[in-house]
């Protein structure tokens, strides 16, 4: 699939190739979606989507490096995904485990709101440009030398640069700086889960608003450390500010477990999938293992 996927679409995707990989994307969330709700019965859709869900994204890899300057650290996890999701499909034919549903649930659910939003303009601009002037706010707090137009924010050195001579941005913000993934996964994930209403309404407001807020902390740190020419825009970006999301997310999740045990529960499954022996395993163990 990555070698398929490397070879006929390229970065940059042309409007024809983006229309036509809208059609498993979708068909792969639907299938999970379906196998979601028929639990047990439901194994089948599931296994079809997750095949057709990893096809999806061995599509992506090379456009997540490019449209996002080089970020290799979403790159590799898309491609580990791949490997990671057709593991899912596997396992639903040689286990029974809960977390499959689960799992699938997870996917469906966020993967539905999100490529919806992203794909209609109106919504997806709206929320970028609501981020980007969110996000200058912040920083008009600390400085005068902000300036923002539509999804562009220039900071600092770039600002004084525009006054005199005309410049590119510090920043622009994609659908990506809206931190809609991070909400959404949450937002899958709880909703998945067999749990008492009131416990997961509970952890969405936990969840949901302190992700969006932290996001447009973390928008203007970027772009006041690349603004101010403190470190590189790659830096600040890529690794700064990942490290600080997922560190963020992680307590997160350790508070969410507080209010849904549940969750626990699932991920603890998804890390014994393993265990359930099929072909796969006991050829690792008879052969690889061994040796």
């Amino acid at each position: 699939m990555l070698i398929i996927g490397f070879i006929f679409f390229p970065f940059p995707l042309s409007p024809q190739q983006h229309s036509l990989l809208l059609i498993p994307l979708f068909v792969s969330l639907f299938l999970l979606f379906v196998g979601y709700l028929r639990g047990s019965k439901g194994k089948l859709s599931r296994f079809f989507g997750w095949i057709i869900f990893a096809f999806y994204w061995s599509t992506q890899p090379s456009s997540l490096y490019f449209y996002e300057n080089g970020d290799i650290v979403n790159a590799l996890i898309c491609t580990a995904g791949v490997y990671v999701l057709v593991y899912f499909a596997y396992k639903e034919i040689y286990s029974n485990a809960p977390c499959l549903r689960w799992l699938a649930g997870t996917a469906s659910i966020s993967g539905l709101i999100y490529f919806t939003l992203e794909n209609i303009p109106a919504l997806r601009n709206g929320l970028i440009n609501l981020v980007a002037y969110q996000s200058a706010f912040l920083l008009s707090i600390f400085s005068d030398r902000v300036m923002v137009d539509g999804d562009m924010i220039w900071y600092g050195k770039d600002y004084d640069l525009l006054l005199a001579h005309g410049s590119a941005p510090t920043a622009e913000i994609i659908f990506a700086c809206t931190a809609i993934q991070s909400i959404l996964f949450f937002v899958g994930m709880i909703c998945s889960l067999n749990s008492k209403p009131s416990s997961k309404i509970h952890a969405l407001l936990l969840t949901v608003p302190t992700i969006y807020v932290l996001n447009l902390f973390r928008n203007a740190c970027i772009i006041f450390l690349s603004g101010s020419r403190i470190v590189s825009m790659n830096i600040a970006h890529n690794y700064i500010g990942k490290t600080g999301s997922l560190i963020a997310l992680i307590i997160l999740l350790f508070l969410t477990f507080k209010i849904l045990p549940e969750l626990n529960d699932q991920l603890s499954c998804v890390f014994d999938l393993p265990k359930v022996e099929g072909p796969a395993e006991r050829f690792i163990k008879g052969r690889i293992v061994r040796r």
